[in-house]
C-alpha cells in the first residue's frame, strides 16, 4: 500500500506516535521520525526497521522554527521526497486554572500548536514546489471536544489544530494534498501514565469508554496506514475520532 512513500512522523519514537509509524511501516513505508529523547528514537528505529523498510531518525524541538526547517530539509535530502506529515509531537501541563502562568500556557502551546503549524507548512512547501500530491495529518485528541479541567492550555491547542487542518483541507485540495485529524481518546501512553495510576480515574474513564478499555498505540496502526494511502483521493477534511466510543457515551 505505502512501498516507495515516505512517512514523516513527529514523537514518533513512542505512544501514539509510534504506533502510527508501525502502521505505515508495515504497510511498506520508510519512516522520517522525529523526537527529542535520543535513546527512545534508537529503540524505535530498531523496532521499526523490523518491517524492512528505511527509517531516519533526528532530534528535532518542534517548537524551534530552525529546527524544523532544517529537519524537514534534512529529511527530503535523504529521502529525495517526503509524502506524508503525521504532526503527533505534544506535550502536556496546565495545573489548576488560576495558577497558570503565560510561561506555561505558551510552553505547551510552542509544542501541540505553533509544532505542528511549523512541521505541516514545512509539509506543505515541500509538496506544493514537489508537486505529486501527499497528506498532512494532525492528531488531536478528545480533549478538544470535552472540557478539560486543568488542562486548558492543552485543550485550546488541539482544539486549533482542528480548525487549522479543516482550512489546509480547502486550500490545499487543488494540489492534491489531503489533510485530515486524528482524535484519539484515553490511550496507554507515558503522557498518560499519571492518570492511569489514578485508580478511581481510570475505573471512570474505563467505565465512561463503551469499549471498556484505554486505547494502545497499536490501535492506531490501521488508521494511519489509511491515512498515508495515496488512493484515498476524495478524502480529506476529515477528524477521525479513535476513543473506543468514548465521545458517544
Amino acid at each position: 500500500m505505502l512501498s516507495g512513500r515516505v512517512v514523516l512522523v513527529t514523537g514518533g519514537n513512542g505512544g501514539i506516535g509510534l504506533g502510527i509509524a508501525n502502521g505505515c511501516a508495515q504497510a511498506g513505508a520508510d519512516l522520517v521520525i522525529w523526537g527529542t529523547n535520543q535513546e527512545k528514537l534508537e529503540g524505535a528505529a530498531d523496532e521499526l526497521a523490523q518491517h524492512g523498510g528505511r527509517v531516519t531518525i533526528r532530534r528535532v524541538d518542534v517548537s524551534d522554527e530552525s529546527q524544523v526547517v532544517s529537519a524537514f530539509a534534512q529529511a527530503v535530502e535523504a529521502n529525495d521526497r517526503v509524502d506524508t506529515v503525521f504532526a503527533n509531537a505534544g506535550v502536556s501541563g496546565g495545573g489548576r486554572f488560576v495558577d497558570q502562568t503565560l510561561d506555561e500556557w505558551r510552553r505547551v502551546l510552542g509544542v501541540n500548536l505553533e509544532g505542528a503549524f511549523l512541521t505541516l507548512r514545512e509539509g506543505a512547501r515541500h509538496m506544493i514546489e514537489r508537486g505529486g500530491g501527499g497528506a498532512l495529518i494532525a492528531v488531536s485528541s478528545v480533549s478538544a471536544i470535552h472540557g478539560a479541567p486543568t488542562a486548558q492550555p492543552y485543550a485550546a491547542g488541539k482544539a486549533a489544530l482542528l480548525a487549522v487542518i479543516r482550512g489546509l483541507a480547502v486550500e490545499l485540495a487543488r494540489h492534491d494534498i489531503r489533510c485530515n485529524s486524528i482524535i484519539p481518546g484515553w490511550v496507554d501512553t507515558e503522557m498518560t501514565e499519571a492518570g492511569r495510576q489514578n485508580d478511581k480515574f481510570l475505573a471512570n474513564t474505563t467505565q465512561r469508554t463503551p469499549i471498556r478499555r484505554w486505547g494502545v498505540p497499536d490501535d492506531f496502526r490501521a488508521v494511519a496506514a489509511f491515512l498515508a494511502d495515496p488512493t484515498q483521493m476524495f478524502h480529506t477534511g476529515d477528524e477521525i475520532v479513535l476513543d473506543g466510543g468514548y465521545t458517544r457515551f
